[in-house]
Parts: structure tokens; C-alpha cells; sequence
């Protein structure tokens, strides 16, 4: 006659499997529960995703029709500048006259285009600058999640 002795951690005595179904649920419910928590995380960080994409589209359009713009104006401007400089220069009674009207408005245009550049620069930069603006504020708000 066999007798099974209790410290015997082979035994098939000691093993309950109410016990191990038990455990299962509660860590299949766990991970369905944890799958839940991290689909929400990446839905809502898609969605933020999507809405920085769109608020960047946005400003890039209307950033370059500034530009544009801004490009336009001074295209007009010169052409103005060199028509009535053309008109001038149709009037001139003298090659003196002509030298001089000439030198002014080159020292002019220079002066002018100097003006134009820093324009279009400072419109660049703020388009820039606001086109940074939403993925930076992104970038920020991933950083401050992952920190917490």
C-alpha cells in the first residue's frame, strides 16, 4: 500500500485546479484591462497627433500665402520704381542729368531691396515660428506624459 506523504510537493494532492483557474481570470482580466488603458492612451495621442498635422497644414498655408503675398508687393513695388524711373529717364535733357538720375535711383533700389529682404525675412521667421509652434507644444506634452 502506497501512503503519500504531505510535504511531497509533487503530489497531485496538492494541487488545486480552482486555484490555477482562478488566477488565469484574474490575470487574463488584468491584461484585457491593461489593453483597454493603453488602447485609450494611443487613441488619444493619435488623435492629438492628428489635430497637431492639421493645425500645422493650416498655418503652413496661410504662412506661405503671407509670403506670397509679401513676394507680390515687392514685385509691384519694383516694377512701379523702374516704370517711373523708365519715365524719367525719358525726360532727361543731359548725359550729366542722365549720370545722376541714374546713381539716385540705383542708391534707392539698393536701399529699397535692403528693406524688402528684411520684410520677407521677418515674415519668414514668424511663419516659421508659428508653424513650430503646435508640434513643439505636442513635443511637450509627450514629454510632460511620459515624465508623469
Amino acid at each position: 500500500m502506497a501512503t503519500v506523504k504531505k510535504d511531497d510537493v509533487f503530489s497531485t494532492a496538492a494541487f488545486d485546479p480552482s486555484k490555477v483557474s482562478e488566477t488565469f481570470r484574474e490575470f487574463a482580466e488584468k491584461g484585457a484591462a491593461q489593453s483597454k488603458e493603453a488602447f485609450a492612451k494611443l487613441k488619444a495621442a493619435t488623435e492629438e497627433a492628428s489635430k497637431t498635422v492639421e493645425a500645422t497644414v493650416q498655418t503652413a498655408q496661410a504662412g506661405s500665402v503671407e509670403i506670397g503675398l509679401k513676394a507680390i508687393d515687392v514685385l509691384r513695388t519694383n516694377a512701379e520704381s523702374s516704370l517711373a524711373h523708365m519715365e524719367a529717364l525719358l525726360r532727361v535733357k543731359s548725359v550729366a542729368e542722365l549720370f545722376e538720375l541714374q546713381t539716385a535711383f540705383i542708391r534707392k533700389q539698393a536701399e529699397v531691396t535692403v528693406e524688402q529682404a528684411k520684410s520677407i525675412q521677418d515674415t519668414t521667421k514668424k511663419v516659421a515660428e508659428k508653424l513650430a509652434k503646435p508640434a513643439k507644444d505636442a513635443a511637450e506634452k509627450a514629454m510632460a506624459s511620459f515624465k508623469a
